[in-house]
């Protein structure tokens, strides 16, 4: 990043709140049910997007050969209750509330840049009680495409008032990481345990956790001033 950051965009899902294993879980159980198999290294081509890049409905159907007819949605209806069920006693990611406090003190904007829904978004962040401290979430409901595309990070940009030059992103996707590029921004990864079989060699930073995201910042911004 040649010049100091105005303002932080974080991803949600896998940054924020750890919803990505529950929902990972709960595709791994259905497909055990039907005899099969379904490896993080599969399943990760979805992570930061939706099923248009890969579906693991369409992957169960095509490994069960069409000869089963699944009833989607009841099917998502009843996973999405158990992942709401574990999701209820999750905090936040390590070092996320801590993180955000220092991004304030810098006086640095704050955005929620997320290819999820507002009711998922803004409903976790709100129970987290983490949504005061954004000036903006921008979600799937506000773009025309989702990551990969660059839409909701350049959306997140016009909204906080910034260039995209002056976003620092906070990633744990391939998606989000090519997203984040694609809109000009650089881009700290915090790999999960979905998303740590994939390869980041085009972030400006891999981290091991948010609690190395404030001195990451300082030496960011000492470096540049």
């Amino acid at each position: 990043m040649t010049q100091a950051p105005r303002a932080v965009l974080f991803d949600f899902d896998g940054i924020i709140l750890d919803t990505e294993w529950p929902i990972y879980e709960s595709y791994v159980d259905l497909y055990q049910k039907h005899g099969h198999e379904l490896a993080l290294e599969t399943y990760v081509q979805c992570i930061g997007s939706d099923f248009q890049s890969w579906s693991p409905e369409t992957h169960l159907e095509d490994l069960t050969d069409h000869e089963i007819e699944f009833d989607w949605p009841t099917i998502n209806k009843e996973r999405n209750i158990w992942i709401r069920e574990q999701l209820a006693t999750y905090p936040p990611l390590p070092g996320i509330p801590e993180a955000i406090t220092h991004c304030k003190s810098l006086g640095l904007k704050l955005a929620v840049v997320s290819s999820s829904s507002h009711s998922w978004v803004d409903g976790w962040l709100e129970k987290l009680d983490l949504l005061k401290h954004f000036d903006r979430t921008i979600c799937r409901d506000d773009v025309q495409n989702i990551k990969p595309a660059p839409d909701l990070f350049l959306e997140g940009a016009k909204q906080l008032g910034v260039e995209p030059s002056e976003c620092l992103v906070i990633e744990d996707s391939a998606n989000g990481l090519k997203s984040a590029t694609a809109a000009g921004m650089s881009t700290y990864i915090i790999p999960n345990r979905i998303t740590s079989v994939s390869g980041f060699s085009t972030a400006a930073e891999v981290l091991t956790s948010a609690k190395d995201l404030p001195e990451k910042l300082d030496q960011l911004l000492t470096s540049i001033t």
